[in-house]
């Protein structure tokens, strides 16, 4: 560098040379100073005003240097970098709160060769940059780039005057111009530190156009997305504007035009057929609609709501086939069996025949999985010709999915009965309700309740949802309901349907079912024809008794889809792999079974051969249809208690501790010891014990199952009996005669005994479940004596 003098405005003119090699060290937060730089510094730190005002006593030379840490508040040599530059305090001004202002002008880069030990105040030793200004082509160039590029940053940041760029165009020397614009661009301290620490004007201008060339390429990405916010909230402001000019000038006009959109709504609203009031309620809302901005999320809202309204159907409907025969054909075609359900439609379309229109078809029909109550209720649509809209109430617990929601909340939308309204388009569809035993409640409501509103035949023709909040007539629908247990019905619910049993299919049934329906299906899955594949009659029985053990037919059918994957692979590799048509023909015998099955997964539980002391066969109801029920007594040693085993619920436990009452109390009537207790264990076990066992109708099986092991008779094997008991000796009517009278016919019993009460119900039980049985009623214990214990 060279010595020429340096004119700091009215002060002495200062040269490189009169610089000492020794000053005092002010450390800078957040700024560094460049040579050439008038800068003002307002000193507050102890340190710094013993450092300021040392420099003023030795000749108000100082060396200026950034600190690392701005936060810092006294910081040592670790603390500033050791680059800075040399400075002279051209005005110094102490203000009343004892801080001080002074006006630095910087002189030349210097850096710290050492740290002068000094309590006071940091003193370092300092080297001047004496570097003499190169000249050459490419150092003009390299100030001409720098120069563009600032001019480019001043330009588009706003953080700088324009008139920065006056000044900077009357400066001509090169070190001069860097400076200036090192010291007016916005960077972080380390940034312009490294402009500083460069000891080569050379090596300062790239690291200072590398920095402008990021700045300039950041400020345009900002410029950008400025640009492109602006240009959106100029078309929203616009659009809202004129919507709003709009609206005024029709006002004004008394004029009722709206956009397409909305003219497109009104026309929907027109065509819908509403009943008056639901018109009007959308017409309120259409209007409210035209004046609420597209912006606004009312506008929505609105928006949705009337798509709702004129969505779903309020007079479209489809005919019904009212042909007697045609609806008798396509339900016999559909299903085996199920006479009453099937009698109970044709009754409704006997009906409809004569009146058009019935309130209250609210059929439930009930029985366990697999029996065809879903399958029925969509032959009834085909068979009338309406369409089928299913809703699943399995696990529903929030009333809200049935009455939906208030347009009050977020997200909100219609419940289930209006939805499938509206996925049927017509106002007389057939609505099946799936599960309704499977409701359940929480703290959000009880659905099975708002369900009442919905099957009541005299409140569903204004059924109120409360995200319409407008009435809807639901009189037309047709409803049918599912469910595998009628207990888990609430009472309420019952009262409202019309309930049909459909117990579950027995043996014959199912043999019939697989031979109409089952396998000709199973065929055609599997590519294969009913006359190259046979499946014998006693192959069939064979699946249903040893593979399957269900009301329904599910099963059946997944073993039958078994047998013919197994076919169809026979006679693939008949043919070494190949897949052509194949002419081979293949019978299923029962013989096959096992090998195309594997082992048989039930057994078939019949009677005992011989009579034995303390061994009476019960009947059992279960969700698989009736089933033997063996109850064994043994009376030993021991204290005097009662023992039952084999997993029994309470109601059961009830039962045998009521027989044995009725026994002590009855001993001589019954021909059993007075003291037959006394001493004794009384030990009562149903097998299988894996499988949970619960109901009073075992009651007079446990009873008699007592008396002959108190008296060592033996019980006759051939007679199985179903009732629950009183104190009294009296035995009550039971449920499930059906499918026990069923069980006893494939078990090898020939004698019944059934509550007297339940004769009434062998009237609808078929003949063929009754073929074999000698069904004797019986009202109390003493009347059963006679039979289970009879030559």
């Amino acid at each position: 560098m060279s010595e020429t003098p340096i004119k700091l405005g009215n002060q002495s003119i200062e040269t490189i040379e009169n610089i000492p090699t020794v000053l005092p060290v002010l450390p800078l937060r957040d700024v560094v100073v460049f040579p050439y730089m008038i800068f003002p510094v307002l000193v507050g730190r102890e340190s710094s005003l013993r450092a300021a005002n040392e420099a003023l006593q030795r000749g108000k030379n100082i060396l200026l240097v950034a600190q690392k840490n701005p936060t810092t508040d006294e910081p040592t040599t670790e603390d500033v970098y050791h680059h800075g530059t040399a400075a002279k305090i051209i005005q110094m001004l102490k203000l009343p709160n004892g801080l001080m202002k002074i006006l630095v002008d910087g002189v030349v880069q210097a850096s710290i060769k050492r740290f002068v030990p000094n309590q006071a105040f940091l003193e370092a030793e300092i080297v001047i940059n004496r570097a003499k200004v190169p000249e050459g082509r490419e150092i003009d160039a390299l100030v001409r780039h720098a120069t563009t590029l600032f001019s480019e940053y001043v330009r588009l940041s706003r953080n700088i005057a324009p008139e920065i760029l006056i000044a900077f165009d009357g400066i001509k020397e090169p070190q001069r111009r860097l400076y200036y614009m090192a010291s007016n661009l916005v960077q972080s301290v380390d940034a312009k530190q490294r402009v500083l620490e460069l000891q080569s004007l050379r090596e300062q201008l790239y690291e200072l156009s590398k920095l402008l060339t990021t700045e300039i390429d950041i400020l345009k990405i900002e410029k950008e997305i400025d640009t492109k916010v602006q240009d959106n909230i100029q078309k929203s402001q616009r659009k809202f504007f004129i919507q709003e000019q709009i609206r005024i000038l029709q006002d004004e006009l008394g004029e009722d035009e709206a956009s397409p959109e909305l003219s497109k709504v009104k026309e929907q609203i027109r065509q819908a057929k509403m009943p008056k009031e639901v018109e009007e309620k959308a017409i309120e809302e259409f209007n409210k609609l035209k004046k609420t901005p597209s912006m606004s999320p009312e506008f929505t809202v609105t928006r949705n709501y009337l798509d709702w309204l004129v969505g779903v159907p309020w007079s479209k409907r489809t005919k019904d086939n009212l042909d007697v025969k045609h609806v008798k054909e396509i339900l016999d075609e559909d299903h085996f069996g199920l006479e009453r359900p099937k009698e109970r439609i044709l009754e409704y379309i006997a009906v409809l025949n004569l009146v058009r229109s019935m309130k209250g078809q609210i059929l439930c029909f009930v029985g366990p999985p697999g029996v065809g109550k879903t399958s029925l209720a969509k032959s009834i649509a085909r068979a009338l010709g309406r369409k089928l809209v299913r809703i699943s109430l399995g696990g529903v617990r929030d009333e809200a999915e049935i009455r939906g929601h208030r347009r009050t909340y977020i997200g909100s939308m219609p419940g289930k009965i209006i939805q499938s309204m509206k996925r049927a388009g017509v106002v007389n569809p057939l609505m099946l309700l799936d599960e309704v035993d499977k409701m359940s409640m929480d703290f959000r409501g009880d659905p099975s309740s708002a369900m009442l509103e919905v099957l009541d035949p005299e409140q569903n023709n204004t059924f109120n949802d409360h995200y319409l909040d407008v009435d809807y007539d639901l009189s037309k629908v047709m409803f049918i309901t599912t469910a595998n247990v009628r207990y888990n019905i609430p009472l309420p619910l019952q009262d409202r349907m019309e309930i049909i049993e459909l117990p579950g299919y027995l043996d014959h049934d199912k043999k019939e079912i697989a031979k109409r329906h089952i396998i000709p299906k199973q065929l055609k899955a599997h590519g294969l024809e009913a006359k190259t594949v046979t499946i014998e009659d006693e192959s069939i029985a064979r699946v249903i008794n040893e593979y399957t053990r269900e009301a329904g037919v599910r099963n059946l059918e997944r073993e039958i889809a078994s047998i013919c994957r197994k076919v169809a692979k026979e006679i693939v590799l008949s043919k070494n792999g190949s897949a052509k048509k194949v002419k081979k023909s293949v019978s299923v015998t029962a013989d096959r079974i096992e090998q195309y099955l594997g082992v048989p997964k039930f057994r078939k539980k019949a009677a005992d051969r011989e009579r034995r002391v303390g061994s009476v066969t019960g009947l059992a109801w279960t969700s698989v249809g009736g089933d033997i029920l063996n109850v064994d007594v043994t009376i030993m040693r021991g204290t005097e208690k009662l023992t039952l085993t084999g997993q029994l619920g309470d109601v059961m436990k009830e039962s045998a501790q009521a027989a044995l009452s009725y026994i002590r109390a009855n001993a001589s009537k019954l021909k059993v010891p007075q003291d037959f207790y006394k001493g004794k264990e009384i030990h009562i076990h149903l097998p299988e014990g894996s499988i949970p066992k619960d109901g009073p109708s075992a009651g007079v099986t446990m009873a008699m199952a007592i008396v002959s092991a108190a008296s060592g008779r033996k019980a006759r094997n051939d007679v199985a009996m179903t009732g629950e008991i009183t104190l009294r000796g009296i035995i009550l009517p039971i449920g499930g005669l059906n499918e026990k009278l069923l069980a006893a016919q494939r078990s090898g019993i020939r004698i019944v005994l059934i509550p007297s009460e339940n004769v009434k119900d062998l009237a609808e039980i078929q003949e063929k479940t009754k073929q074999g049985l000698k069904i004797v009623p019986v009202g109390t214990i003493q009347e059963a004596l006679k039979y289970v214990f009879s030559a």
